[in-house]
């Protein structure tokens, strides 16, 4: 087991170019979306932002059932 590599993987965080992409709209909405909502800057989030970020969510949830794993599969074995 490679110590690098499973904290690799450990640290894995979704960017606001993925949601962005997962919901087909610039990273400067998603931003926009996101900041404090007494500022002028800010936008609504986009229409299906929800679906996008279940399909992430599902995506990391999927990434680390592997992980662990092959963690528990790496301790199991002497």
């Amino acid at each position: 087991m490679n110590f690098k590599k499973i904290t690799d993987d450990l640290f894995v965080s979704v960017s606001h170019d993925e949601l962005a992409e997962a919901i087909g709209v610039s990273v400067a909405t998603i931003r926009q979306a996101r900041l404090d909502e007494r500022a002028k800057a800010r936008r609504s989030p986009p229409p299906g932002w929800e679906m996008g970020a279940l399909k992430l969510a599902e995506a990391r949830a999927r990434h680390f059932e592997r992980l662990a794993e092959r963690l528990r599969a790496a301790i199991q074995t002497p």
